[in-house]
């Protein structure tokens, strides 16, 4: 069978550069460890420039750029792992950079906020490189990436890295997916729940918040809240905070969504209703299918747009 079809041109080619090192930095040994991420950008016919030395696309000019950052329960993933849940991102124009950052075995609070801000200041180093828009970047994480993505969104001074620090680590908008915006919330219901001899961890050392405060087995109540309230975003809430979407399943059974529900309330209070967007998820768990329907991922769309187009 030969047929001559016409599929026209209107989407655009999406390339995948994987493995580009943004940052050196050391584990809690000392050791050196390099930090990667991969960038899906609409950068034109790839293939053609490597095979050919030129380019038959057009470019559309910078391409605003959002940092996906992933959760874990900050133990560490591979930083691909739901890079496939974002081309829609890149579909729709943004250039999507999945970020490693160090784990909770590798480094404790703040060092992985520290290398969520490296990572835009190397986005924004390399703007021209990559055609980015280094004055529109947005972050977005689930559950533990959540929790980052509301620490970004305070756009503060502190917890930088000496690595571009001629660049800003500022973003202009940010999505928190169902993350634990206070770290003491979570610490408190786990003091409760280790006191079960059945429940899945018997120390709160073992537990996510735990290995991310390098909480110990001598530490006292006080002490522990102490750090958990250090590592929480909603304790340091202020006006001029970027604009803030976040999304939570009414049923999630690992990240309270009172959490989301209180970050909201807060955020209210700041007066700061309208950059400022809380969607409950019906039936919602923590990272399931609800999250990634076509409506959902048209919300997340529909914010970006509205602050980074």
């Amino acid at each position: 069978m030969r047929r001559v079809i016409d599929p026209g041109k209107e989407r655009r080619s999406i390339n995948f550069i994987d493995n580009i090192c943004y940052s050196h930095v050391t584990d809690l040994e000392g050791g050196p460890l390099d930090l990667y991420l991969s960038l899906m950008v609409q950068n034109g016919n790839s293939e053609m420039r490597l095979a050919d030395g030129r380019d038959d696309e057009v470019s559309t000019g910078k391409q605003p750029v959002i940092v996906w950052i992933n959760g874990a329960g900050w133990r560490g993933c591979d930083k691909n792992l739901m890079a496939a849940e974002m081309e829609f991102l890149a579909e729709a124009g943004y250039a999507v950079a999945c970020i490693y950052y160090r784990s909770s075995a590798q480094g404790h609070f703040p060092d992985q906020l520290i290398d969520c801000k490296t990572a835009v200041r190397f986005l924004r180093a390399h703007a021209r490189e990559y055609n980015l828009d280094p004055d529109k970047i947005g972050v977005i994480g689930r559950s533990a990436g959540g929790h980052l993505s509301t620490w970004m969104a305070l756009n503060q001074d502190d917890c930088e890295s000496r690595e571009y620090s001629q660049e800003s680590s500022k973003i202009q908008a940010a999505v928190d997916m169902f993350g634990p915006a206070d770290v003491s919330y979570c610490a408190k219901k786990n003091m409760e729940l280790i006191q079960d001899p059945s429940y899945r961890w018997h120390s709160m050392d073992e537990t996510h918040e735990g290995a991310l405060l390098g909480i110990t087995r001598d530490m006292n109540r006080e002490e522990i809240l102490e750090l958990a309230d250090k590592a929480s975003s909603i304790r340091y809430l202020h006006e001029d905070m970027a604009p803030l979407a976040i999304l939570h399943g009414d049923q999630d059974p690992l990240v309270d969504c009172e959490i989301s529900e209180e970050l909201y309330r807060k955020m209210i209070e700041l007066g700061l209703e309208d950059q400022t967007w809380l969607y409950i998820l019906k039936n919602g768990g923590h990272g399931t299918r609800e999250f990634f329907q076509p409506s959902t991922k048209q919300v997340i769309l529909d914010f970006f747009n509205r602050y980074l187009k």
